[in-house]
C-alpha cells in the first residue's frame, strides 16, 4: 500500500525503568494518523503499583505523586490495544515499548498479538538515514527543524516522532518497501553506546570491537561491530590494530 493511503498508530510509554519483564508503565500515549491528519489520540498516566525510581524520574519527570489514582494498567490496556488493532506500529525504540506492553498484557491476563503486528522503527530509519550525526528523537527533532512538542513526556515525543517518521520515509513509495528493508540489518556509521561512543568503528580499538560483538546488542550494532572487524582482516591490519601500545 502506499505510504499516502497507510494508517499507522505512533506509542510512546514512559516506565519504572528499562527491563521490559519486570518494569512497569507509568503514562502511555498513542496517536492513530495518516500522512495527511492526526485521526485520534490516547494518552493517560498509569499507576504501575510500585515505586518509580529516582533515575527514572529524573528522565520523565514523572512522580510517585502524579500517578497515585491514576488507572491501572489493566483498566486502560483494552482501549489502547483496540487502537493498535491491525495496523503498522511506529515508534522510536519501538521494539521497547511493545514489550513493554506484551508484558503488561501477560500480567492482566489480557489477550494480545502485538507482538506479531508489524512495526517501523525510526531509531532504525535514522541509521539508515544517516544524515544526523545523533539519532535521539530530539536531535533528530532539531536535524530536521520540527517544532517542539513540551517536555520529554509520551504524547509530546508521539507527535514529534509522527513528524520525524515523515521525513525519514520521504525516499520510499510503499510500506512494504520500508518494512523489506528493515529486514536487512543496517550499518551504523557511529558507535551510539559505551566508552567509544560517539566515535566512527574505524577509530575504535579492536580488543574492544572484540568484546562488544559478543554482547546483547540490537542486530544493527552487532552487523556493524562485525562488518569492521571483517574489514580489519581483510585489510591486514588485525594484528596490529589488537595491540593498544603499537602506535606508542
Amino acid at each position: 500500500m502506499k505510504l499516502s493511503e497507510q494508517t499507522f498508530i505512533c506509542i510512546d510509554c514512559e516506565s519504572t525503568g528499562l527491563d521490559t519483564s519486570q518494569d512497569r508503565i507509568v503514562e502511555i500515549a498513542a496517536a492513530r494518523f495518516t500522512f495527511e491528519k492526526i485521526l485520534n489520540t490516547f494518552e493517560t498516566l498509569v499507576d504501575p503499583e510500585c515505586e518509580i525510581p529516582q533515575s527514572s524520574q529524573d528522565i520523565h519527570n514523572i512522580s510517585q505523586d502524579m500517578v497515585t489514582g491514576k488507572p491501572k494498567i489493566r483498566e486502560i490496556l483494552p482501549k489502547i490495544l483496540e487502537m493498535v488493532d491491525h495496523l503498522i506500529i511506529v515508534g522510536h525504540g519501538i521494539n521497547f515499548d511493545i514489550a513493554l506492553i506484551a508484558n503488561e498484557a501477560k500480567r492482566a491476563q489480557i489477550p494480545t498479538t502485538i507482538l506479531e503486528q508489524p512495526h517501523i522503527d525510526t531509531l532504525r530509519l535514522a541509521r539508515l538515514y544517516g544524515e544526523s550525526p545523533v539519532n535521539s528523537l530530539e536531535r533528530l527533532r532539531q536535524h530536521f527543524n520540527i517544532e517542539p512538542e513540551g517536555a520529554h513526556r509520551a504524547m509530546s515525543d508521539v507527535l514529534v516522532n509522527i513528524e520525524v517518521f515523515k521525513y525519514l520515509t520521504k525516499q520510499f513509495q510503499t510500506t512494504d518497501q520500508i518494512l523489506a528493508t528493515l529486514q536487512k540489518p543496517i550499518k551504523i556509521k557511529i558507535m551510539p553506546l559505551g566508552k567509544h561512543k560517539g566515535r566512527r568503528f574505524d577509530e575504535i580499538p579492536l580488543e574492544y570491537l572484540l568484546w562488544a560483538e559478543k554482547k546483547d546488542f540490537d542486530q544493527d550494532l552487532l552487523f556493524s561491530l562485525r562488518s569492521e572487524i571483517r574489514q580489519r582482516r581483510r585489510g591486514g591490519g588485525f594484528d596490529q590494530s589488537a595491540n593498544p601500545f603499537s602506535t606508542l
